[in-house]
């Protein structure tokens, strides 16, 4: 187990909440069951990034003081954490004794989970809508006493977004919204309801969630930050490593080509090809942008229902060294994503309470370490993010919070 750690007065009083949209998925149950077993000390903090060595604990809220809910509109709307967490056990994502060794936590959380953006609310006025989702939030966090809440999407990967003029500005979005037009994707109500009620937002998925003009006026008006998007934790992870290597060393890149196979829930919504073009475009500029010129670089993307919770990246770079000479690097990657995300949704939800403590708002660049797409910014080497994460958190360690 890691060792304890000081925690700024600030936090050592308080519970914060954590609001996950999808909140019954793989990620989200793995994050609510990861943190039930390190505030049971049932597991060690493996996979934090805000747990490393010589990281700024004290400037962090602990993970024993989170307090999680959610939305979930989609299949996880029929099932119970418990439930999904055995899955996931049986799954090998999760210790096999672990569900029944935190059975209480994770029936505390699904009693803080309600119905979210589709299910059961299909001829919803676009305003009440909006409104019934930032008053879910709001009664979390009064109901369970919280100082202060993050709202994070977890959710399935939409389509891309196409721009609309009802998106240029929050006056023109409001009226739009007013007249009955469903103008705003799901990711983007949920970020519209964190930051109405007055709480920063993650986008963990490639999906809009706060990427329109009118969301960025919203936080600005009422003082809340966010970040995202496009949570990084596989493939992407190493092509920041790996590219920055053939740059630093001066060998060209030619040709750079990927193969996702993927299983779940996350495999069969990509299964769709409109869907698969939001993530495909989060994964597809990073190469060239980190190396500085354009190379080819394809990118397939297939569901494998047989694989379950696992993923498979298969990649084969072609590069030319000294003299032309010809050369090629072929990486596998495995892995289970969920147990790859979960703890950076932990990392975040640290992060962004402090941030939104500090009086941090609109984007949050520091926080680009996590995504494969940061936002407000084009910084996408894997070291110099590290970097910035770091002394983020050395930032706020060493500045007086705001009152909440």
């Amino acid at each position: 187990m890691a060792p304890s750690q000081s925690v700024d007065p600030k936090f050592a009083d308080h519970r914060y909440g954590v609001w996950l949209i999808g909140a019954r998925g793989s990620v989200a149950t793995t994050a609510i069951a990861g943190a039930a077993a390190l505030r049971h000390t049932l597991a060690d903090d493996t996979g934090l990034v805000t747990r490393t060595p010589g990281f700024p604990q004290h400037a962090l809220p602990d993970v024993a003081r989170l307090v999680f809910g959610g939305h979930e509109h989609g299949a996880g709307a029929g099932t119970t954490l418990t439930k999904r967490a055995e899955h996931l056990a049986r799954a090998g994502v999760l210790p096999p004794d672990l569900p029944a060794a935190i059975r209480a936590d994770l029936e505390d959380a699904d009693a803080n989970i309600v119905d979210g953006v589709a299910r059961g609310h299909g001829q919803e006025h676009p305003s009440d809508g909006l409104d019934r989702l930032r008053d879910d939030i709001g009664r979390f966090a009064r109901e369970r006493g919280l100082r202060d809440v993050v709202v994070i999407n977890l959710a399935s990967t939409e389509p891309p977004t196409p721009q609309r003029p009802e998106f240029a500005s929050l006056d023109a979005l409001t009226a739009a919204t007013r007249s009955g037009a469903h103008v705003l994707p799901a990711s983007a109500r949920y970020a519209h309801a964190a930051f109405s009620a007055g709480f920063g937002y993650v986008n963990f998925t490639p999906s809009v969630g706060a990427g329109i003009p009118a969301l960025a006026e919203l936080a600005a008006r009422n003082h809340v930050p966010y970040a995202g998007s496009d949570g990084k934790t596989g493939e992407t992870l190493l092509k920041s490593v790996l590219a920055p290597m053939f740059a630093s060393r001066h060998l060209r890149v030619r040709s750079w080509s990927g193969t996702n196979l993927l299983g779940g829930g996350d495999g069969a919504s990509l299964a769709d090809p409109e869907t698969a073009a939001s993530k495909l475009a989060s994964k597809g500029g990073l190469v060239s942008s980190l190396l500085g010129y354009p190379v080819d670089a394809p990118l397939h993307i297939d569901h494998v229902a047989d694989l379950g919770e696992w993923k498979t990246a298969w990649d084969h770079i072609s590069f030319a060294g000294f003299l032309g000479a010809s050369m090629s690097l072929q990486f596998t990657w495995q892995g289970l994503d969920s147990a790859l995300a979960a703890p950076l949704v932990l990392d975040l939800a640290r992060l962004m309470v402090a941030a939104n403590a500090h009086g941090r708002s609109g984007p949050v660049p520091e926080l680009a370490y996590f995504f494969k797409d940061p936002i407000d910014t084009s910084v996408h080497d894997l070291a110099t993010q590290a970097t910035m994460v770091r002394q983020f958190a050395e930032r706020l360690g060493s500045t007086p919070g705001r009152a909440r």
